[in-house]
């Protein structure tokens, strides 16, 4: 059973799925996750459009929803059709899947763990009950769990093994219709679809001033392959669906901070990380987090590398002036953010998680059924 609720999850999982086939060519799969782990194969029992809804406020109407998917899922763990659960990040609706397995004797492999980091120690505990290996994906992350007795690794982050962007710039902005002579502003306000909501206007609205102010600079949107351009074509901006390439191409970059700011780090570009939610849950997170940074190239750094702007500070003047800043020519808040994420990228290891993730899984279920697999 592998378990994503998240497009980067189902990304992520459908290559371990991969791994895993390669190893076990009669193994059946099933689970919840999106088209990419459909495509490996996976019998989904659940749909990204249900699932990919992040804070308090935001998850409260789909609880009934999640209830009857945990329960269902359960109750296959009852029939004893599973024999290893893959729980991929998601920790809010996966730890509970977790549990029900550890109660049932089978094996846990949480891949990409909750961020015990960020939210403290009563997850730490859960993790290290529930779960019999936790494959890490940042390096900072290890020390603390492992301290705690959970039985972490690090495998690597698996952004590392993504497809590369397309490397050929004159190549990138013909295919979309851009002006390789131009810089880029790209603009990246997420996936779900409250993101898009808090993010998406204020992007666009501090990228136009940019554009009044430095006209030779053209907005770029980037959008996730799940939704499909044409429902941003109202907006009169180039749209596109590689924002690995994008980000490649471009001289600098508003993103939401989540897993686009990894991307971002991993092709060196300048970029200013925002973050907006609903304010109930903001409120909530304030009073919970046990971190000073948003970020994920901050936090894996330990530092400020690049500018975090929160909810109420988001507004397109403020976001206008700190990309202004970064077109300067000769800038050194450029040159130091830049040489930041390059030390960012060493840190996180070699390619290779998935094949690491299958790995450990292969691990698990020889403990569990000796030599003789099942599959």
């Amino acid at each position: 059973m592998v378990l994503a609720g998240e497009a980067s999850g189902d990304e992520h999982a459908a290559r371990v799925v991969a791994a895993l086939k390669a190893r076990w060519p009669r193994s059946r799969f099933l689970g919840i996750g999106g088209q990419r782990m459909k495509n490996q194969g996976v019998e989904l029992y659940a749909e990204l459009d249900g699932l990919a809804v992040m804070g308090l406020a935001e998850v409260i109407p789909r609880l009934p929803f999640l209830y009857r998917l945990s329960q269902r899922l359960v109750s296959l763990l009852d029939r004893g059709d599973v024999d290893l659960v893959i729980p991929v990040d998601y920790s809010g609706f996966n730890l509970r899947i977790a549990k029900a397995a550890h109660r049932r004797g089978l094996p846990v492999l949480y891949y990409i763990a909750p961020k015990v980091w960020a939210w403290g120690a009563r997850r730490v505990r859960k993790l290290a009950t529930y779960t019999n290996r936790l494959a890490l994906i940042f390096p900072f992350e290890a020390e603390a769990l492992v301290r705690a007795g959970v039985n972490a690794t690090f495998v690597g982050h698996p952004l590392l093994e993504t497809s590369a962007a397309e490397p050929d710039r004159r190549a990138f902005c013909r295919k979309w219709g851009l002006d390789a002579q131009r810089p880029i502003l790209a603009l990246l306000p997420g996936s779900r679809p409250q993101e898009l909501r808090r993010h998406l206007s204020i992007f666009l609205e501090a990228g136009h001033r940019v554009e009044d102010r430095s006209p030779e600079v053209q907005l770029v949107l980037a959008c996730a392959s799940s939704i499909s351009p044409s429902a941003f074509r109202a907006l009169a901006v180039p749209v596109v669906d590689d924002a690995r390439s994008l980000l490649a191409h471009s001289a600098v970059a508003l993103v939401k901070s989540g897993t686009s700011t990894l991307e971002a780090a991993l092709e060196g570009t300048p970029f200013v990380a925002v973050y907006r939610t609903h304010p109930i849950t903001y409120a909530v997170a304030r009073g919970l987090l046990q971190v000073d940074r948003i970020s994920l190239p901050n936090l894996i750094a330990g530092r400020d590398v690049v500018p975090e702007i929160i909810q109420n500070q988001a507004t397109p003047d403020r976001l206008a002036e700190l990309i202004l800043r970064l077109l300067e020519p000769d800038c050194t808040e450029r040159t130091d953010m830049i040489s930041g994420l390059l030390s960012v990228r060493a840190s996180l290891g070699e390619p290779g998680a998935s094949m690491r993730v299958a790995g450990l899984a292969e691990d698990l279920l020889e403990d569990a059924w000796g030599p003789r697999l099942p599959g």
